[in-house]
């Protein structure tokens, strides 16, 4: 008998622990339930230290899909994996990214939830430099140090919080909503967010992450580490004064439209589809802004299926390419890979908005809940444009992967991935699909009437159809020789670097510290500190000393007369 292995035994836990979650979830959707667990550590004297969980739809629902996506995550790296011979630590650090998340989901409590917040930095780190190269280094460094200003921003809160007598922030959310101190902290919370969630001016280390391997980035970026920042500000949006949403609001709709671009003029696979999660987590963000934070939540679990189901098809195709990721090799895979080819066709209709599968039910209602609010022309056209830029760079990546011809090797082998792969991509590929409808039937019980005039109605439509247009357009573009021709290659530099962001990021940060070190180091260390410190009085030492040696090392006439001189001086001092 074969023994079970341990990716096998945890999307077994994992699995059956995500759907007993989702059952609850739906039983607390349906009932309007929450539940309050308070657990006393230990308490001593006037002082306790209580661990309180919350449990709600939002809590379950939320904990329930991390731990469905995570299991088949796993059960796909048993055989993207298996070449690995640290397997074991890998899942054991899998396993870790999800307890961090776990904390981070039912803590209404600063302290656990920061436990959870730095748990997710210091296990993604590990992860992100698991192939350990100096690539994987340097974006391993930029995604903890960026990190690291939103735990900072997180501790400032829980210092303000002592301040209120709890760490409890759910019992204030509501009650000093307006007041400076919640402004204050609701400020913080908004910076921790922006940090983890990658918004702007912290974009450029969401497509640096992509050094770790493909099933992390799957279970990262649908829905455990980036998403973090949405539920914490969907957790805290009742406590957003009208300047934070603004500001929030034209700082995610900048993020859309920056990410939807960049995609547009990247060549690499797995940042393109990087670039289309930091898009959506723009569109949650936004949407959280304008006050729709029940429609934020919900397509935060839709994105979660497709764009986990995205990544695993993007993995296989990276697998049989030889670890190539560049689309301009690949081409003709829907006749090498179909089942790959139509999973990422599902996925990447999914996240255009095609009508009935997952990401329509989120998306289409979030884009008309939007067009009825209150939200000003600047923010209101970067939304529809950043879905027509969606559109454009999925059609763009089904020219290039899915149809022509294969542009990598003459000779060469192409099939489906392997089993237990498959399998994984299938569980995902059925919640893409009925995922959307079921979760709008639970969250939107009593339908909402949407009443637009036809021109906003058609405007998605519209946008949509032009985006797709122009993608299949530019997908025969070769952007160098164009645009270089054309005078424009400084618009397609700026456009593709993420508005030069990684470059900020680095370099921009790192260039001036630096500099000053190596001045001060060169003037002052390597300098007059030098010259009248260490180095100084060595060679004042070492003249003297050579000094004193050539007096002593002279002729018998000069310790005749110095014999002399003292001779003299004692007989002045005696007489």
């Amino acid at each position: 008998m074969m023994p079970i292995s341990i990716c096998f035994a945890s999307f077994i836990f994992l699995f059956g622990l995500g759907w007993f979650c989702c059952f609850w979830g739906v039983y607390f959707v349906l009932c309007d339930l929450v539940y309050f667990i308070d657990w006393g550590i230990v308490s001593l004297n006037s002082g306790s230290v209580v661990m309180t969980f919350l449990f709600d739809w939002m809590s379950l629902l939320f904990l329930g899909f991390v731990f469905i996506i995570s299991s088949l995550v796993i059960l796909y790296s048993d055989d993207y994996m298996a070449g690995d011979l640290n397997i074991f630590r890998f899942i054991m650090l899998v396993l870790m990214f999800v307890v961090s998340m776990l904390f981070l989901i039912i803590s209404p409590n600063m302290i656990s939830i920061l436990l959870g917040w730095d748990g997710l930095g210091l296990v993604s780190y590990c992860l992100v430099i698991y192939y350990q190269n100096v690539k994987s280094y340097g974006a391993g460094m930029l995604t903890v140090l960026s990190n690291r200003i939103g735990d900072v921003a997180l501790l400032m809160a829980i210092a303000w919080m002592i301040n209120f007598g709890s760490w409890n922030f759910i019992y204030y959310l509501e009650f000093l909503a307006g007041s400076t101190e919640m402004e204050l902290i609701s400020f913080l919370v908004v910076l921790a967010a922006m940090t983890k969630s990658a918004q702007i001016p912290f974009s450029s280390w969401l497509p640096a992450a992509m050094a770790a391997p493909t099933p992390v980035s799957a279970l990262v970026h649908s829905s455990t580490l980036v998403t973090a920042g949405v539920y914490l500000l969907i957790r805290f949006s009742p406590s957003f004064s009208y300047l934070l949403n603004t500001i929030l609001l034209l700082i995610s709709a900048l993020t859309m439209f920056m990410a939807g671009l960049g995609a547009n003029f990247e060549y690499d696979l797995s940042k393109i589809i990087a670039l289309s999660t930091l898009s959506q987590l723009g569109l949650m963000i936004m949407t959280v802004s304008v006050g729709l934070s029940s429609l934020a939540f919900f397509h935060l679990l839709t994105h979660a299926l497709f764009k986990a189901l995205l990544f695993m098809c993007a993995g296989g195709v990276i697998h049989s390419m030889g670890d190539s990721q560049d689309i301009r090799f690949m081409g003709g895979l829907s006749v090498y890979m179909p089942f790959t080819s139509s999973c990422l066709m599902v996925s990447s209709f999914a996240l255009c908005g095609m009508p009935f599968l997952a990401g329509f039910y989120s998306s289409d209602f979030i884009l008309e809940m939007i067009s009825m609010s209150y939200v000003n022309v600047f923010g209101f056209l970067l939304l529809f444009i950043s879905t027509g830029l969606t559109v454009c760079y999925s059609f763009r990546l089904f020219y290039f992967v899915l149809c022509g011809d294969f542009n990598f090797v003459s000779l060469y082998s192409m099939v489906d991935t392997n089993y237990n792969m498959v399998m994984g991509m299938v569980g995902l590929l059925i919640l893409s699909v009925l995922g959307g409808g079921a979760l709008m039937w639970l969250i939107c019980p009593t339908p909402s009437v949407i009443c637009l005039p036809y021109y906003l109605s058609f405007l998605t439509f519209f946008f949509v159809s032009l985006g797709g247009l122009i993608g299949y357009e530019m997908a025969g573009f070769n952007f160098g020789d164009y645009l270089l021709s054309m005078g424009c290659y400084s618009i397609s530099s700026f456009s593709g670097s993420m508005w030069f962001m990684p470059f900020f990021s680095t370099y921009g940060v790192s260039f001036g510290p630096l500099g000053f070190g190596y001045g001060s180091m060169r003037v002052l260390d390597s300098g007059w500190m030098e010259y009248f410190g260490g180095q100084g009085l060595y060679w004042f030492l070492f003249n003297m000393g050579s000094a004193n040696q050539w007096v002593q090392h002279s002729s018998l006439k000069l310790f005749l007369g110095f014999f002399v001189m003292w001779i003299v001086l004692l007989l002045v001092l005696v007489y």
